[in-house]
């Protein structure tokens, strides 16, 4: 016994051209009053009429003197025109607000001192051009928040590296330098070296030390080698605020990026320039695709607006 399988129809793709066409038609009552309604000619609204009718599978109307009555398919499908034609009308004005930079997400996540630096200030100016436009913040520190990116979990990531060093990305992702931020030693106010205007890393051989994140503890220890000595470190921490709170007391030493002191600094620490400079670059990072995203591109051009008017830049 020979089973056969049943056949199989093809679900109709309807054209939107073909709806508004079919919509106007039903509010009209005629073929002739769709057309001059819009602006066609009445044998180009018979062809249309055709076409959807060959995309439903079935009449859509039936003839009722001079009139025009639905078939059943037609009532269903008309019961779903205006909707689909709403639809498609929200679609169009989301989009053309999006194309325009009237509305849009844009997901960051930075470094804590870019976050309270950088991106306040950016994010300003683009409220003030662009309300439309939503940022949503998340914070982490390099290399972490470079996988978030590659991870598709934000839409821009910035992050820094020190001198001899490179974040390793894939191809599809686009580095956008900002700004190079200046590493300063902190120290006690009382202690001799402010009377100073810059300090040499040599000459701290013999302090006790604060050292920050991974990677700036990796930085730092390198330096430290390549002026002959190995550091004593005497506490960890990544929080910037313990770590001045500990140069205050007199605990340590500490070497901080400039950035951060920008937007905090202790009363009783001062900072000095290292001889010779130390600097690590800030970058922003995004997908190769998303730079033709608008709202995405108009962020990255206010990070560099505003990093480009830091000191250091």
């Amino acid at each position: 016994m020979i089973r056969r399988s049943p056949p199989r129809y093809a679900e109709p793709v309807f054209d939107s051209r073909h709806i508004k066409t079919f919509h106007e038609v039903v509010r009209t009552g005629s073929y002739s009053a769709a057309a001059r309604a819009l602006g066609y000619t009445q044998p180009a609204i018979t062809q249309q009429m055709k076409a959807l009718e060959r995309e439903v599978g079935t009449p859509l109307f039936t003839r009722a003197g001079r009139g025009l009555r639905l078939t059943e398919a037609g009532e269903t499908l008309s019961r779903h025109a205006a909707a689909i034609l709403d639809t498609m009308a929200t679609a169009q004005q989301q989009m053309t607000a999006l194309t325009r930079l009237h509305t849009g997400r844009v997901r960051v996540c930075a470094f804590p001192s870019a976050n309270a630096t950088l991106i306040p200030e950016a994010m300003a100016r683009l409220a003030a051009g662009h309300p439309g436009v939503r940022v949503e913040l998340s914070e982490d520190e390099p290399p972490e928040s470079l996988h978030r990116l590659v991870r598709g979990e934000c839409d821009i990531t910035l992050a820094f590296t020190y001198p001899g060093s490179h974040e390793d990305v894939p191809e599809e992702v686009v580095e956008t330098p900002l700004l190079e931020d200046q590493l300063l030693v902190l120290l006690p106010t009382r202690h001799p070296l402010t009377r100073r205007r810059t300090v040499g890393l040599a000459d701290l051989a013999e302090e006790k030390w604060i050292a920050g994140c991974l990677r700036c503890r990796v930085n730092f220890l390198h330096e430290c080698a390549e002026n002959g000595f190995a550091p004593d470190i005497a506490f960890t921490t990544d929080d910037n605020l313990v770590v001045q709170s500990l140069v205050a007391e007199g605990l340590g030493i500490a070497m901080m990026p400039g950035l951060v002191l920008n937007f905090l600094r202790h009363e009783k620490v001062t900072g000095r320039a290292l001889a010779p400079a130390s600097r690590r670059r800030i970058s922003a990072y995004v997908l190769r695709e998303h730079l033709r995203i608008p709202a995405t591109a108009l962020v990255l051009d206010e990070l560099r607006t505003v990093a480009a008017n830091k000191v250091g830049c």
